[in-house]
């Protein structure tokens, strides 16, 4: 270049830079904009900081126990008068209809264990029997029956034999069966003992008028009275003298 050239270019003035022209502008925005997704996530990640349980502070002057009282005189009395609900969801029978079913289940329940109660007094009767009667001493020759308990003395049963005893009861089991003679047997000396009764006389008959003129209830007397319930209540027997009904009765002692 001449230097007639050169100094024409400098002395030539020079163009202001274009305004619009930002090359890197575009670039800032970009990275500002990606900057912002990234936190974003981040801040939707991040737990939120748990809420710290508030506390009520007493007003000054007043003190956390009246706090407290007020608060629960407040809910008393928001409460009082409210009932709550019992049996929700369940349904019952009215009183009338209640008391009915109940009864009539009693009563079928008696009747189904009337049967099983009945066994059982008869097995416990004659377990009690066996363990207040202990042993009899037992004659009989055919004609005449006595018996007597362990402790009862000779001249008690000797007394007994001759009818020195006052009776007291008697009972005629004419009309009986071997089935129903025990239970009336059994029924009349516990009445008389629970009286106080000292002597009864049982009259059982001599069987002359039964098939072939046998006694069957004389024939069992001495087993009713000596291993039956009925031992229970007898201390000694005999059969009873010609003015009592001889062969066909028997005296009875009970025990005390």
């Amino acid at each position: 270049m001449t230097k007639k050239a050169k100094s024409k270019a400098e002395t030539r003035p020079k163009k202001a830079p274009d305004a619009s022209f930002r090359p890197f502008g575009a670039l800032k925005a970009l990275k500002d904009e990606l900057a912002a997704k990234t936190k974003q996530p981040d801040a939707a990640a991040a737990p939120a900081a748990p809420a710290r349980a508030s506390r009520s502070v007493p007003p000054p002057g007043r003190s956390r126990e009246t706090t407290d009282a007020d608060e629960a005189l407040a809910l008393y009395r928001m409460m009082n008068g409210v009932t709550p609900l019992r049996g929700k969801g369940k349904t019952r029978l009215p009183r009338s209809q209640a008391s009915v079913a109940k009864s009539d289940l009693e009563a079928r329940r008696k009747e189904a264990e009337a049967p099983i109660r009945a066994e059982d007094d008869a097995v416990h009767e004659h377990l009690r029997a066996l363990v207040e009667g202990g042993r009899f001493e037992v004659l009989d020759d055919g004609r005449r029956v006595e018996g007597r308990r362990h402790g009862v003395g000779p001249d008690v049963m000797r007394r007994l034999r001759r009818g020195n005893l006052p009776i007291d009861a008697r009972v005629d089991l004419h009309g009986e069966t071997a089935t129903t003679a025990p239970k009336v047997l059994d029924a009349f000396l516990r009445a008389q003992r629970a009286r106080g009764e000292r002597c009864v006389l049982v009259v059982h008959g001599k069987g002359e008028h039964s098939p072939g003129k046998v006694g069957i209830l004389r024939g069992e007397m001495a087993a009713w009275l000596s291993q039956g319930a009925a031992s229970a209540s007898v201390a000694a027997f005999s059969t009873a003298g010609p003015e009592d009904g001889g062969e066909g009765a028997v005296y009875v002692l009970l025990v005390r």
